[in-house]
C-alpha cells in the first residue's frame, strides 16, 4: 500500500499540473447581481452593482458619477422583449438603498404577452468584455434558475425547448448530467483527486468519500427545492478554498509544523476580512472571511496534532460536502426545473455525481496500481508535497480572484 500512494501522489501531481493550466480555471474580475420576478406580463428587476464597476462609468475611470447618470446607463442597456417585440419599459432604472461599496437599482417592465418573454443584459461589456451579471429568475408558477450573463450570453428566453426536455427526460438522462457535471467540473475534480492524494489507505479514502457525501447531498436537495440558496459566488469561492485546504493539511503534516500552516491559511482569510473591511475590492462578507479563517485554522491544528485524524477529517469533508453540494445545485439552477419531477431529478443527479467521481477516484488507483507494476517508483515525501502545493496554489488562485473584483 505504501508503494502505491507514492504513485497516487505522482498521478495527482501530474493531474495537478494540468489543471492549473486550463483556460477554464479562468475567472472574471467584474460582476454585477440581478434578481427577476416574472408575473404574467410584468417584469421588475433589480441590480447590485460593486462600486468599482459603477467607477467605470466615470469620465476618469475612478470617480462615483452621478446617480442619476447610473440609472440613465442602465435603463438604455437593460431590456426586456416577448415573442421579439420590446416590452414597455413603466420603471425606469430607480435607485434602492444598499450596503456600502454597492449601488441597487429597480425597473420594471410590461410586455404584450406571457409567451416567448427574453431578457436582455448589454451594460458594461463595452468597458469590460469579461463582464458577467449573475441572474436570479423567478416566475409566477415558482420557477427558479439561475443565470449567466455574459458578452457572448446577453439573452436569456424563458421556458423554451430546454424546460420541456428536462420535464420529459428520463431518469437515466438525470443520471447523465450528475456524471458529467463531475468530469466538466474542474474544480470538484481537483478536489477528489485531493481526496486521493490526502488519505493514505483504502479505509481512509472511504471515510472521506462518506463523509463528503452526505454533506453535498443535503445542500444539494436544499437549493434545488429553495429552502436555503446562498450566493453563488461566495459558492464558488469556498469551494476553491476547501481544495486549498486538502492541499495545506498535507503539507502541514509532512512537514510536521501544522500550526505554521494553519496561521497562513487562517490568516490569509483575516487579511482578506481586514480588505472588505477597509473597501478594497473584496466582495466575501466580513463575518465570512473572518470565520472561515477561524475554522481552517483550528481544523488544521487539531489534524496536524491528532494521533488519528481521520475522525476529525470525516467531520471536515462532510462540511467540504455541504458547501461542494450548493456549487453541483447551481448547475442544475441555471435550468428551469419541473417542479413535479425535482424529487427524481435529486435522486438521479446525484446518483451520477457518485458516479463520476467513482470513477475518478478508480480511474486514479488504476493508473496508479499500473505505475506500481513498472516499477516507477519517486519518493513520496517529495510528491506529495509538490503535489499539495499544486492544490494550495490552484485552490487559493481561484478562491483569491473569485473574491475580488479589480
Amino acid at each position: 500500500m505504501r508503494n502505491l500512494s507514492k504513485k497516487l501522489a505522482g498521478l495527482v501531481l501530474a493531474c495537478m499540473t494540468g489543471l492549473i493550466a486550463l483556460p477554464a480555471c479562468a475567472h472574471t474580475l467584474s460582476e454585477s447581481l440581478s434578481s427577476w420576478q416574472v408575473q404574467g406580463k410584468q417584469v421588475q428587476a433589480q441590480f447590485t452593482i460593486p462600486d468599482i464597476e459603477v467607477k467605470r462609468l466615470s469620465a476618469s475611470g475612478k470617480d462615483v458619477p452621478p446617480v442619476a447618470d447610473i440609472a440613465t446607463y442602465l435603463s438604455g442597456k437593460i431590456s426586456v422583449t416577448t415573442g421579439g417585440q420590446a416590452c414597455t419599459m413603466t420603471q425606469p432604472a430607480q435607485p434602492l438603498a444598499a450596503i456600502s461599496g454597492f449601488f441597487r437599482f429597480e425597473m420594471g417592465f410590461q410586455c404584450a404577452s406571457e409567451e416567448d418573454i427574453a431578457l436582455h443584459f448589454d451594460a458594461f461589456y463595452e468597458l469590460v468584455s469579461t463582464h458577467t451579471d449573475f441572474a436570479q429568475i423567478q416566475s409566477g408558477d415558482g420557477q427558479f434558475s439561475e443565470q449567466l450573463f455574459t458578452d457572448e450570453h446577453r439573452v436569456v428566453e424563458l421556458g423554451g425547448e430546454e424546460h420541456e426536455d428536462l420535464a420529459s427526460a428520463s431518469f437515466f438522462k438525470y443520471i447523465q448530467m450528475g456524471i458529467m457535471h463531475i468530469f466538466t467540473g474542474i474544480d470538484h475534480m481537483s478536489f477528489m483527486l485531493g481526496f486521493v492524494l490526502i488519505s493514505r489507505n483504502v479505509r481512509e479514502l472511504l471515510i472521506v468519500i462518506t463523509g463528503f457525501t452526505v454533506g453535498h447531498s443535503i445542500t444539494l436537495a436544499l437549493a434545488v427545492t429553495g429552502i436555503l440558496r446562498p450566493e453563488g459566488q461566495y459558492i464558488d469561492a469556498l469551494v476553491a478554498f476547501t481544495i486549498a485546504m486538502i492541499g495545506a493539511e498535507n503539507i502541514g503534516d509532512s512537514t510536521h509544523k501544522p500550526i505554521w500552516v494553519a496561521l497562513s491559511m487562517g490568516g490569509l482569510l483575516i487579511l482578506m476580512a481586514i480588505a472588505r473591511a477597509l473597501h478594497f475590492g473584496v466582495i466575501l462578507p466580513v463575518m465570512l472571511l473572518v470565520g472561515g479563517g477561524i475554522f481552517g485554522a483550528s481544523y488544521l491544528m487539531m489534524t496536524g496534532t491528532a494521533r488519528d485524524a481521520s475522525r476529525i477529517r470525516v467531520i471536515m469533508t462532510l462540511v467540504f460536502g455541504l458547501i461542494h453540494g450548493f456549487g453541483f445545485a447551481a448547475n442544475l439552477l441555471q435550468m428551469h426545473l419541473p417542479k413535479d419531477r425535482l424529487a427524481e431529478l435529486l435522486v438521479g443527479f446525484n446518483v451520477g455525481v457518485e458516479i463520476g467521481q467513482v470513477t475518478v477516484v478508480l480511474t486514479a488507483l488504476a493508473v496508479a496500481y499500473g505505475m506500481v507494476k513498472i516499477r516507477l517508483g519517486v519518493p513520496r515525501p517529495i510528491l506529495v508535497d509538490v503535489a499539495s502545493s499544486f492544490l494550495v496554489a490552484e485552490g487559493l488562485f481561484w478562491f483569491v480572484t473569485r473574491s475580488m473584483v479589480w
